[in-house]
């Protein structure tokens, strides 16, 4: 057994510069080897990614030696962007041996070839748009945000309009068992230039609105005609209207784009008739048969996940490809009302040759423009559909929606699982370009998933439906006030990690809630828990006054199974985050140099209170 630091490749004894490499730069290698184990001729071994049969070889050269251990080096560079695995090899006394990575990424010495650490080597021209990296995201969806008590028109008559905007959306199937989402409150775009001073007061600059184009659907998921704005939530000039009164607030507006399916009741489609006799469906002479694959016209066709009710596009179309991303198409059309980026849904579904068009659409009309992928993964070693996919290498997405990030944050402060938290950490920061660390949308709670207090707090539905989900819905007053304070915590290590923080509507007012439909209950206006406005009000306002927050340097102090601490540094502003997730007191060690740090968030002591958190900056 060897117990001496064989390689860490978050040791900058090890391997510098930590994480990813831009193309052309140099990266160092070092390993250490026990004199005693008689180890020599080491090689540091480099895969392309899935070509794991022919690694370059950099054989490494004796360095140093301190009578224990013998330090060899070599550098590696590399001219286009890529995916790189790698371990090392080294000449034993039995023949040729391995260091590979534990399970705590560590290098380990074997005689067989184990795990390997990834190196991330990205476009150096990427650059992110600068204005996701500071202040906050505001996620809302359209329909149950802010009513505007507008009179709406031209809506269809097949959509159901509940009466109390305070009532739990409708979880229950129809006779024939299918979910329509097709109850609706009236939440508007007007409704939210409304409500724009409130999201100003809340930190927020950047606004991601789910889908907003007309769909039969209260979700909106299954766009009907991406040239028009439902006509539930407004129209075109009215996102024209939220745009400029937006961005007179410092906030930016992006919209969900929906482009690897459509509804099967839309323009492009046309199943259920509702636009004539035209459509794919309808008319195999329509201009969008091309737009859909048909395994055997018209009954059987290629969908998403199965459901006949969301036909996928056929991305290669010319036609269709040029709709979207084209000079004036689908993209342009809404950024030249004033929009400042997109979030792709389902991007793993959409091939790299599309996900480039759209990039390049983009980025052609607007280079700080943002597009970001829904990617529930590690983004870099993402594989889909049997394709190893190149999401952040450059030259495609901007950010990511961080569930990492989400899923290691909520478990940790629920259970502790502080391992799992530092790891999932580090391993973002050590496999994502920096330039896409700012930028990373950070959320605890979306539409796809539950509510963070119910995360917390509830009874886990361990994949109960939605019967279950909506009958055991209710919190105890002991439970939401366990996952009030719970929720405080986590958000304080959402807003003080790098990226930029994304507040689920609602969330901030004590909503919670089962997945969907559940988590889309309306904002309970007039009925807000003001203990939580107040805490992310004092939240918006540090990441206000300490944008480096975004992209500053991490350095962890303390993780155990109570309480995490940690350094936001960008030199000469720096913070150290403090969190205890027990209800117990907790001492706490804080470095020598924040001893003498001003406290901007709970008190300075020795000790951090039950449930409490600490924020120190010098």
């Amino acid at each position: 057994m060897v117990n001496t630091l064989l390689f860490d490749s978050r040791d900058p004894r090890c391997k510098t510069p930590f994480g990813a490499l831009p193309t052309q730069d140099v990266a160092t290698f070092h390993i250490f080897l026990p004199i005693a184990h008689h180890l020599s001729a080491p090689v540091l071994l480099m895969y392309q990614a899935d070509r794991w049969d022919t690694p370059e070889r950099f054989p490494m050269r004796l360095e140093d030696s301190d009578g224990i251990c013998c330090s060899y080096g070599c550098i590696f560079y590399a001219q286009d962007p890529q995916l790189y695995f790698y371990r090392f090899e080294v000449q034993g006394p039995n023949g040729i041996m391995y260091i590979s990575r534990d399970q705590q990424g560590f290098g380990s010495l074997s005689g067989e070839p184990g795990a390997m650490w990834q190196l991330t080597v990205y476009d150096r021209e990427m650059k992110t748009p600068d204005f996701m990296k500071k202040g906050v995201m505001y996620q809302i969806f359209p329909d149950r945000f802010c009513n505007s008590g507008i009179p709406k028109e031209n809506v269809p008559e097949d959509r159901w309009l509940h009466k109390d905007w305070y009532e739990l959306p409708n979880y229950e199937p129809g006779r024939d068992g299918e979910f329509r989402n097709n109850d609706y409150f009236g939440g508007d775009l007007p409704g939210i230039i409304e409500k724009l001073p409130y999201l100003h007061s809340l930190g927020i600059t950047v606004l991601y609105l789910n889908p907003i184009f007309e769909a039969h659907s209260n979700h909106r998921y299954n766009t009907a005609d991406y040239q028009k704005i439902d006509p539930m939530l407004g129209t075109e000039e009215d996102l024209k209207e939220l745009c400029t009164q937006a961005k007179e607030l410092g906030i930016h507006i992006i919209l969900d784009g929906v482009f690897n399916h459509a509804g099967s009741d839309s323009l492009y489609f046309n199943k259920e008739g509702r636009y004539g006799d035209g459509g794919a469906y309808r008319d195999p002479y329509s201009p969008y048969r091309s737009w859909f694959s048909f395994d055997e016209y018209p009954h059987r066709y290629q969908c998403w996940w199965g459901f006949l009710s969301l036909p996928n596009f056929n991305e290669d179309d010319p036609g269709y490809s040029n709709f979207i991303c084209g000079e004036n198409g689908i993209l342009q059309k809404w950024l030249k009302n004033g929009i400042s980026g997109w979030r792709l849904d389902v991007a793993d579904e959409l091939p790299d040759s599309f996900l480039d068009k759209i990039c390049a659409s983009v980025k052609a009309f607007d280079p700080e423009a943002a597009v970001i992928g829904e990617v529930w993964e590690d983004a870099t070693t993402k594989i889909s559909y049997g394709v190893r996919r190149r999401y952040l290498l450059g030259k495609q997405l901007d950010s990511v929606m961080n569930y990492p990030f989400k899923d290691a944050i909520l478990s940790y402060i629920r259970h502790g699982t502080a391992a799992q938290f530092y790891n999932t950490l580090l391993d973002i920061l050590e496999h994502y370009p920096q330039p896409v660390w700012g930028v990373l949308m950070n959320s605890l709670s979306t539409h796809d998933v539950e509510r963070a207090i119910t995360a917390l707090a509830g009874e886990p539905a361990q994949g109960r439906g939605r019967d279950w989900q909506g009958k055991n819905n209710r919190l105890s007053p002991e439970r939401y006030d366990l996952g009030k304070k719970l929720f405080r915590l986590a958000s304080v290590l959402q807003y003080t990690l790098p990226g930029i923080p994304c507040l689920y509507y609602g969330d901030e007012a004590g909503l919670y809630g089962y997945r969907d439909p559940l988590n889309r209950s309306c904002y309970p206006w007039g009925r807000e828990d003001q203990e939580l406005l107040q805490w992310f009000h004092q939240l918006g306002q540090l990441r206000k006054n300490y944008p480096f927050l975004s992209v500053g340097r991490f350095t962890a102090v303390s993780f155990t199974p109570e309480s995490v601490s940690y350094i936001r540094d960008c030199g000469e502003q720096s913070l150290f985050i403090g969190v205890n997730r027990t209800e117990q007191e907790i001492p706490l060690s804080v470095p020598d140099e924040f001893k003498t740090a001003e406290a901007i968030l709970g008190e300075f002591k020795n000790v951090l209170p039950p449930y409490g958190c600490l924020i120190l900056s010098k």
